[in-house]
């Protein structure tokens, strides 16, 4: 996973005086679901449609598998790349086995390449039904079979668990992962941190336009500052000699302080242990990927 099929250079599309992605620099090793997260407006779709050639970006460069994107190379990296944006491809009239087969005439493709993807995604026993009669989870995975007939390197994933139940959000979790066990790597946008959180090796949190964070899961925890929680003797008392730090006491008679570092909550103890205030536990708060995103998109940074 060491190197990028994806890289951007300072990635930035304007309308007007509106900036929608400002000096984005995108790296997404092979072989990786990448989560790719925001808040609504934050400026995903625009980042993926540009990697796709669908937008032109006003500045910055798009590099796909070590190539720049250009005119003259813009045909031959898509054919690499597979890609479901907004609602799911497919004529409604037309069964998935003839949807299929129009996307096997128009990419030149071989009957074993469709019956692969179709496997993949596991819509085999469903192929001779009118698309108009599929849910919505079953149109999404023919769209993923579309993207994923022609082998790519790349596959690119706009909220595909949109409108989907927990079961189909389970199978395009399992699906997405075993993609990037077999190869591909995949970008997948998506506002269900809880999954991207089950899915994903590399993360990229984008607000207002700008990436905000780029890296692991750990990477993200270990730079972030969860609450120290105190467990004291005389908790209204520590809760009380604290207060300037921001302390709050919990239900459970515990008190919180936010945004210590190690040195800070040692000096914290020497303080409640020098105002009589005994304290018998220390520990970080464990936080969720949700809580880490909620506070870095409403302003904060790492």
């Amino acid at each position: 996973m060491s190197s990028a099929i994806v890289e951007t250079t300072n990635l930035t599309k304007r309308y007007g005086r509106h900036i929608v992605v400002e000096n984005l620099n995108l790296h997404i090793p092979a072989g990786c679901v990448y989560g790719f997260l925001g808040p609504n407006g934050a400026g995903k779709s625009t980042t993926m449609k540009m990697l796709l050639s669908l937008i032109q970006p006003s500045t910055g460069q798009v590099e796909l598998m070590g190539r720049p994107m250009s005119r003259s190379s813009r045909r031959e990296l898509l054919g690499d790349i597979g890609s479901l944006i907004e609602a799911p491809p497919g004529y409604a009239h037309l069964t998935g086995a003839e949807n299929m087969a129009l996307v096997k005439r128009l990419l030149g493709l071989t009957t074993e390449q469709i019956d692969v993807a179709v496997r993949a995604v596991r819509l085999q026993d469903q192929m001779t039904k009118q698309v108009r009669d599929y849910s919505l989870g079953m149109k999404q995975r023919l769209g993923i079979a579309m993207a994923l007939a022609r082998e790519p390197k790349l596959l690119i994933l706009d909220e595909p668990t949109n409108g989907l139940d927990p079961a189909g959000i389970e199978e395009m979790r399992t699906l997405l992962r075993r993609l990037a066990d077999d190869g591909v790597t995949v970008m997948v946008s998506s506002h269900l941190l809880g999954e991207i959180d089950k899915t994903a090796d590399m993360l990229g949190i984008l607000s207002g336009g700008r990436m905000i964070f780029q890296g692991s899961r750990a990477e993200l925890m270990a730079a972030s500052t969860p609450d120290v929680v105190f467990t004291c003797t005389d908790p209204h008392a520590a809760a009380a000699v604290l207060r300037g730090h921001g302390a709050q006491l919990t239900e459970a008679d515990e008190v919180t302080v936010p945004g210590l570092d190690d040195r800070q909550t040692a000096g914290v103890v020497a303080a409640l242990v020098g105002q009589g205030v005994g304290v018998f536990g220390v520990r970080r708060d464990e936080q969720t990927l949700e809580e880490v995103f909620m506070s870095l998109t409403a302003g904060g940074r790492l």
